[in-house]
This record gives structure tokens, sequence and C-alpha cells, in this order.
């Protein structure tokens, strides 16, 4: 049987983190509460790098998304709105209203208190599923109410869902579920017999590509995803995650190669264009701060990811390609360093550099990461635990 080949485009946002009590008029040192008390001389009307984001920027952001593509086929929202601030000057009602309306995934931050979600019914999942209750069918009320994940059929696509996973539940700063072999029985979920899926969600799998051995995922529950995302691949169109802030994607293997490839959002937005049946292009838009707060609101293209890297699309096969790019090539290797931080960080990625983020690119097994670290001539700070029994094999190879 032939899969129909559809067109469409879609926007993804991350990480908004909206601080109210932004005030660039304030006369204090500090314009915002997310500065953690740090003074912010240089904070203008869109904001400033120590703090989260004013309401001004966010609007900002939906104008120029609106400018770009104005009529996407979806929007998805991996999480996080509310603002990085201690527990005590947050709240339930804070939390809550600060909720927009898309394919929308709970944030760590989206919960009081932050990264503490719960596998049960609770208050939050309660009043945040009847704040979206336009968007969702009575089955995902039922399954966001237990554990904050659902499912739904994506808008004017027949035979495609977006499977929205609770990837908190897996969040190892997440003490609720520490003891827990499947919180919320979010594994067991017949989530994917049915058609063909995008999967979106906050807190990835695998590693920070930002700090040696940072993993999100307890170890248990990153191996139990792995083997999900192996068992349906073949129905598996894309992952989607945020909580990094940074730009980056992951690669996922078998034995037989490559099967599935993941996402990761910068802060603020980037918008893809899709067949359905793999991704086509990744494109990065971002403001520069300084210049706006000065001079004028400007939104810019950081990249196309095929003019970048060279590739036709960004299917897996692609994004294998760019990895090994990025892993061989030096000058790969600086672009794709700079985009990571959406042309913040501009210093030389060196050796190490190179070694955290190609090994978190590479491999989202703990183990698997641990013997890419050695191999890439790296240290390895985390105790061994056993040695691993199988190897993860590549069976594509680079091409020009």
């Amino acid at each position: 049987n032939s899969l129909k080949i559809l067109q469409c485009y879609f926007w993804h946002i991350s990480g908004l983190h909206w601080d109210p009590s932004y005030d660039v008029g304030s006369n204090s040192a500090s314009k915002c509460a997310s500065s953690g008390g740090r003074p912010t001389p240089n904070a203008g009307r869109f904001g400033d790098y120590s703090c989260d984001s004013p309401w001004t920027l966010i609007n900002s952001t939906l104008s120029a998304m609106r400018g770009i593509l104005p009529d996407p086929d979806f929007i998805i929202w991996t999480g996080d709105i509310t603002p990085h601030v201690p527990d005590e000057q947050l709240g339930v009602e804070p939390v809550l209203m600060c909720f927009i309306w898309v394919y929308s995934a709970m944030g760590n931050h989206d919960y009081h208190p932050k990264n503490q979600m719960p596998p049960e019914k609770n208050n939050i999942y309660e009043q945040t599923a009847n704040l979206w209750h336009g968007w969702l069918h009575a089955a995902s009320k039922e399954t966001f109410k237990i554990g904050g994940y659902y499912t739904e059929k994506l808008l004017y696509q027949t035979g495609f869902r977006v499977v929205v996973l609770n990837t908190n539940l897996y969040y190892d700063q997440n003490k609720l579920t520490e003891n827990i072999k499947d919180p919320a029985d979010q594994f067991s979920w017949p989530l994917f017999c049915l058609t063909q899926v995008y999967i979106i969600g906050h807190v990835p799998p695998g590693f920070f590509e930002k700090k040696r051995d940072k993993a999100w995922f307890r170890k248990e529950f990153n191996k139990r995803y792995i083997d999900l995302i192996q068992k349906y691949s073949a129905v598996i169109q894309g992952q989607f995650f945020g909580h990094h802030h940074t730009d980056s994607f992951r690669m996922f293997y078998s034995s037989k190669g490559i099967f599935n490839s993941a996402t990761n959002s910068p802060w603020f937005t980037r918008f893809y264009s899709c067949c359905f049946v793999f991704l086509k292009d990744i494109i990065t838009y971002y403001m520069n701060l300084t210049y706006s707060n000065v001079v004028h609101e400007r939104w810019e293209k950081a990249y196309r990811l095929t003019e970048a890297f060279r590739v036709p699309d960004a299917s897996p096969t692609s994004m294998h390609r760019v990895m090994e790019r990025i892993s061989s090539d030096k000058c790969y290797l600086q672009k794709y360093y700079e985009f990571n931080s959406v042309n913040y960080d501009l210093t030389e990625c060196h050796a190490d550099c190179r070694v955290d983020h190609v090994c978190a690119m590479r491999e989202v097994d703990f183990e698997a990461y641990e013997k890419c670290v050695v191999k890439e001539g790296g240290s390895f700070n985390a105790p061994v635990l056993f040695t691993l029994l199988l190897s993860l094999m590549l069976s594509l190879l680079c091409l020009n």
C-alpha cells in the first residue's frame, strides 16, 4: 500500500518562560524576578539576557511567526511557560494562568512545585485539561487528568496523530516517580497501534550536549523509552522536545541502522516543512536582543538546515549525514556549535566540546554514550556501571 504524500508546514515553540514581573521602567537594579537578583543594566523593551521573557518579546515572537508563516498546518509547543523563579514565588494559579492552546506538552516548570509532576490525578492536571477542553476529546481528557499525556488527530491530515507525552515523569529531578516502574502507565499506553504519529514532549531522552554525562531521564526510564521508540519506529515520523534551550538533535540507531531522529528546539521558535513521510526542512529564527532593544525590533533567520549542511531534507538518513559531517569536519562542527546557541556563543568548539556534542547527538543510550566518550578521546567522569554487551552499529556511510 502506498502512503499518500501530503505537504505541510508547522511551527515548534518551546521555553517561552514568561516573567510577568519584568519591568523595564523599574528603578531597581534588577528589572525582573527571574534574574535571581543579578543587575540588568542593559534591559530594554524586549528583555535582557539575564531575565526570562517579558510579554513584549512573546508578543513579538507571535507577530514574527504570523509574518513569516501566517497559516501553518499546526503548531506544537513543548512546554515551559513559567519563569525560572523559586517555588515560593509561584503557586498553582500563576502556573495555570500562563498556558496557551496548541498541541501542547507540559514542561517541568508548568507544575507547582516545579519538577514534581505526579503520576496520578491532581488539581493542576484537572484544571489544565479544563483550560484545553476545546482542543481535547473525551479520551484525551481522561489520560491527561491521570498522567498529563494524550493523543489527538492531526487537524486536516488524515491518518496522522500527535502523541503528547509527559516526559517530566521520567525526569531525574522528579522525586515522585523515583521508585515507580511505569509512572501513570504511560509506557503501557497503546498509543502507536493505529496510525502514523509525531511525538512531542518536554524533557528529552539522552544527554545534554553542553555538560558531559548530564542525562535528563533516570537510567531505567531512558532504556524503556528507547525500546518503545525502536518497537514502533515504523509509525513514528518524528520526535520534538524542549527543555535544553539549545538547538540540537538526537539520532536513534538499531543493529540494522538508523530508525529515527529527534530534535530539540532552541529558545523560542522554528518552523518545519514536511511531507508526511519525513521532515523536508528545518528553519530557525531568532531575535538579537541587544540590537532590538537599542535600534528596532528585528527577527532574523538563523539558518535553513538543508542549506547549512548540504542535505536534501531533514529525514533520519540526512540527519545522520549532518551528524557525521559535524563529527569529521571542523568547519561544520563550528557552524553547528554557533547554531546550537542561536549565535550567542561564538567561541571555538575545542576537542572536548566536540566529544560532548557528537556523543550526545549520536548515542541516546547510557552505555553507548559512555563508550562514545571514551572512543572519541574524552574522559568519562561517572563510574562505569557495567560493560555494554551489544554495541549499536551504524549501517549507513556518510555520503558527500
